[in-house]
C-alpha cells in the first residue's frame, strides 16, 4: 500500500462553485455516508431487540430521555421552566441552548410531526451532515478512504447511540466539523458563520472559535513580523477578521439573553452552577479518579487508564501533525469535557465531537489489509451498539 500523506488544504485557483463543490463533495462521501448510517442502524436493531426482549419502547427511549426531555419543553413551552430539587438547587431549562428546540418547534409547528419526533429528524438529518463534515476532513487530509474510515468510526463510538437520539451532538459535530474544514479551505466567514450556529446549539462551541480565532491570529501575527504593515494586513484580510468577529456570536448572544432575562450579567453561569456544572478547572474530575482509587481500585484504574487513552490519542494527533485548526479544536474539546464540574458519565459523550481523535486510528487501520480493516470496524459497531442498548435500557452509563 502507499505511503499516506496530507494533502495540500490550500484551496485551488479559480475555484468551483459553491454548489458544484458540494455536490461533488456529496458524491465522493456517499459511501462513507452509507457505511456509517449502516453501523448506526447495527445499533438501532441491537437497540431494538433488546428493548423488545424488556419490554420497554426503543422509540421512547430515543426520543424522551434524559435531556431529550428538557429540549422538548423548550421548544413545546418556551423557556421559564423550572424543576425544585429536594435540595433547594432549581434546574432551569435556560441551561439549554435554543437551536436544536428551536428546529424541534419549527419542525412540529409546520408538518406532522411532534416535537419528540422532530427532535429525532434533526437528530438524524444531523447525523449524516456530521459525517460528511467527518469525511470531508479525513479525504482532505489523507484521502477519501481515510475519510470513509474516520465517519464509520466516529458513528461507532463508545457512546454513539446519543447519535441516534434527539439530542444536540450530532447537531454540534455537523456544525462544528464544517467550520472546521471551512477555516483549512481558508473559507473564513463560512466558518466564522456555522461558529455561530454552533454557539447557539451548545456552550463547547468554544472550541470551534478557538480553532478560528487563534490560526487567524498566527495568519496575522506571521505576516505583520514578516514586514507587512497593519493598514495592508486589515484590507488584505479582510475575510479573515469577518470570520474572527462572527465566530462568538451565537454563544455570546445566547448568554447574553439569559443576562437580561435574569438581570444579572452572569446569570448563565449561575444557571449552570445550579445544575452543578461549570468549570473548576478539573477538581471535580481529580476527586472522582481519587474516589474511586481509594473505594474501588479496579475502578479507579480503569479511569486512569481511560484519561491516559485521551492524552495519548491527543499526542498522537499531534504527532500525526493535523493541521492547526484541527488540534486547536480537538485539545479544547477535551479541556471543556474534563475540566467541568458536571457528572462525571456525560463526559465520553461532550468528548464525541472531538472526532480528529479517531484520526490515528484511521489511518492506521487503512495500513491493514481490507479484510482486517471490515472486521475491526464491524466489532466495533457490534461493541457500540451493545453498549448503547445497555447504557438506554439502564439508567445511565456507569
Amino acid at each position: 500500500m502507499p505511503e499516506l500523506t496530507r494533502t495540500s488544504t490550500a484551496p485551488p485557483p479559480g475555484s468551483p462553485s459553491l454548489r458544484e463543490r458540494a455536490t461533488a463533495s456529496l458524491r465522493a462521501a456517499a459511501p462513507a455516508l452509507l457505511a456509517y448510517a449502516g453501523v448506526r442502524l447495527v445499533g438501532l436493531v441491537i437497540l431494538g431487540i433488546s428493548a423488545g426482549v424488556a419490554g420497554k419502547s426503543p422509540h421512547t427511549l430515543l426520543s424522551e430521555r434524559w435531556d431529550s426531555l428538557w429540549y422538548a419543553r423548550v421548544a413545546t413551552q418556551g423557556y421559564g421552566y423550572e424543576v425544585r430539587l429536594p435540595d433547594g438547587d432549581i434546574h432551569s431549562n435556560l441551561a439549554f441552548f435554543p437551536l436544536m428546540p428551536g428546529l424541534e418547534w419549527l419542525i412540529s409547528t409546520v408538518g406532522p410531526l411532534s416535537v419528540p419526533d422532530a427532535g429525532l429528524l434533526v437528530s438524524w438529518l444531523a447525523s449524516l451532515f456530521a459525517a460528511w463534515g467527518i469525511h470531508a476532513i479525513g479525504t482532505l487530509l489523507y484521502g477519501r478512504r481515510a475519510g470513509l474510515v474516520l465517519a464509520v468510526l466516529w458513528g461507532a463510538y463508545p457512546t454513539a447511540f446519543v447519535q441516534s437520539m434527539a439530542y444536540t451532538e450530532t447537531l454540534f459535530t455537523a456544525l462544528a466539523a464544517w467550520s472546521v474544514y471551512a477555516v483549512l479551505r481558508r473559507r473564513w466567514v463560512w466558518a466564522g458563520g456555522l461558529a455561530v450556529l454552533a454557539g447557539l446549539t451548545r456552550p463547547s462551541a468554544a472550541a470551534v472559535v478557538a480553532a478560528i480565532w487563534i490560526p487567524a491570529a498566527v495568519l496575522l501575527i506571521r505576516e505583520y513580523r514578516d514586514g507587512t504593515r497593519p493598514g495592508e494586513l486589515l484590507r488584505r484580510h479582510r475575510r479573515v477578521l469577518a470570520g474572527v468577529v462572527l465566530a462568538p456570536l451565537g454563544w455570546l448572544g445566547y448568554v447574553v439573553y439569559v443576562a437580561v432575562r435574569n438581570g444579572s450579567p452572569f446569570a448563565y453561569f449561575e444557571v449552570q452552577g445550579r445544575w452543578g456544572n461549570g468549570f473548576d478547572g478539573g477538581r471535580a474530575l481529580a476527586g472522582f479518579v481519587w474516589k474511586n482509587l481509594t473505594t474501588n481500585l479496579f475502578a479507579g484504574l480503569a479511569l486512569c487508564a481511560a484519561l491516559a487513552l485521551v492524552g495519548w490519542l491527543l499526542w498522537l494527533c499531534v504527532r500525526q501533525r493535523q493541521p492547526l485548526p484541527l488540534l486547536v479544536y480537538t485539545a479544547a474539546m477535551v479541556v471543556i469535557s474534563l475540566v467541568g464540574a458536571g457528572y462525571f458519565g456525560s463526559r465520553p459523550r461532550l468528548m464525541m465531537p472531538a472526532f480528529p481523535l479517531l484520526l490515528p486510528a484511521a489511518v492506521a487501520l487503512l495500513r491493514l489489509r481490507p479484510a482486517r480493516t471490515t472486521a475491526v470496524l464491524v466489532a466495533a459497531a457490534l461493541a457500540s451498539g451493545s453498549y448503547g442498548a445497555f447504557t438506554l435500557l439502564g439508567s445511565g452509563p456507569p
